[in-house]
């Protein structure tokens, strides 16, 4: 319902307050009683936590809605950069607090995505290692013209494909949008090459990775000191390379913790954006980081082959504004099914 996720988003922002304080903040027009069974409801529903009694009640968002409310995605973009009521600084307490206690998918959603793994294990059983490389090299393709589309590459992919099997560049690109290409090659090779690589992530790993997919380009190396900007959001990453660092650790350990392969690669795409470690790579470096996971696991690695790069940006986008991962997993789930059912 609209209203439930207006008191929620208003409780995002504003943790801590009153019934009276909600019915202020969002100019309410609904009953006392009315907003109060809808408030008992989101309780009910897990959505809300209650601290006090009787008129010291106050309400706050619990950690599991912070992350996976529904939000229409269409609606909140309705607001252009500025009218978005955001989270404009990194926000701290993501990844040792709040994080470490949501559930990511549903119960169905993780049944799901545990079916599709299996039709992939079991597509993949018996096959040579000739056989599982060569399928390989066609996902990576997808995914090296993909993910360097997402970030401006104008290469198409039959472009790419003829680049990445032939060394054959294309008329009217630019040195810069086939290096980056082959790059994503590299990087795939190499985790292919050493497939438990990211059994257990660390950062010297993700500095690896980026090495590899900016070699040659015009970008610095290692963790950025300087300050970078995002466009399209108010959103400003760290600008301090030992909080990047820290953020970097702490993002490790937190994925490193966690059980559920599925969880453990989409948090490793959306928190190497959400912090911007690098200058420059930093969404190219979470999705092969996201695959090496997913490979060093013997999971089905991701293309990313048919996401809208609009789409992709967007979810990124309310991540960053919102702390709000649910239009980013609807795009991990369905592009996970993609490669079990195009691949191998």
């Amino acid at each position: 319902m609209k209203k439930d996720f207006e008191i929620l988003q208003f409780l995002h922002f504003h943790p801590e307050s009153s019934r009276n304080e909600i019915e202020t903040g969002l100019n309410l027009t609904e009953s006392p009683a009315t907003l109060k069974r809808m408030l008992a409801l989101l309780v009910e529903q897990g959505n809300l936590v209650i601290t006090g009694q009787g008129r010291a009640t106050r309400y706050s968002i619990s950690a599991q809605a912070q992350v996976t409310m529904p939000i229409d995605i269409d609606t909140y973009f309705k607001k252009e950069t500025d009218e978005r009521e955001v989270q404009t600084s990194f926000n701290f307490s993501l990844i040792n607090d709040v994080l470490p206690e949501v559930e990511l998918f549903t119960a169905d959603e993780k049944e799901y995505l545990k079916s599709l793994q299996t039709k992939f294990s079991n597509n993949i059983h018996g096959i040579s290692e000739t056989e599982y490389r060569k399928e390989m090299e066609r996902l990576g393709i997808d995914l090296s013209w993909k993910s360097s589309q997402i970030e401006g590459n104008t290469y198409s992919l039959l472009e790419t494909e003829k680049l990445l099997r032939e060394k054959k560049t294309a008329s009217g690109k630019t040195k810069d949008e086939a290096i980056m290409l082959l790059n994503h090659k590299d990087a795939l090779d190499f985790i292919l090459d050493n497939p438990d690589y990211l059994k257990e992530l660390s950062v010297r790993n993700i500095e690896d990775i980026h090495t590899l997919l900016v070699k040659e380009l015009e970008v610095d190396k290692g963790i950025r000191s300087r300050r970078v900007g995002i466009t399209g959001t108010n959103y400003r990453p760290l600008d301090n390379e030992f909080q990047i660092r820290e953020a970097l650790e702490d993002t490790c350990r937190l994925i490193n913790a966690k059980e559920n392969v599925f969880e453990k690669a989409i948090l490793a795409l959306v928190l190497l954006s959400y912090i911007q470690a690098f200058s420059d790579g930093n969404k190219r470096t979470a999705r092969i980081t996201s695959n090496a996971i997913l490979i060093a696991n013997g999971y089905c690695p991701i293309s990313f082959r048919t996401v809208d790069s609009v789409d992709y940006k967007k979810a990124m986008l309310v991540f960053y504004e919102q702390n709000n991962i649910t239009a980013f997993k609807k795009i991990f789930i369905e592009q996970f099914a993609f490669a079990v059912e195009q691949y191998f």
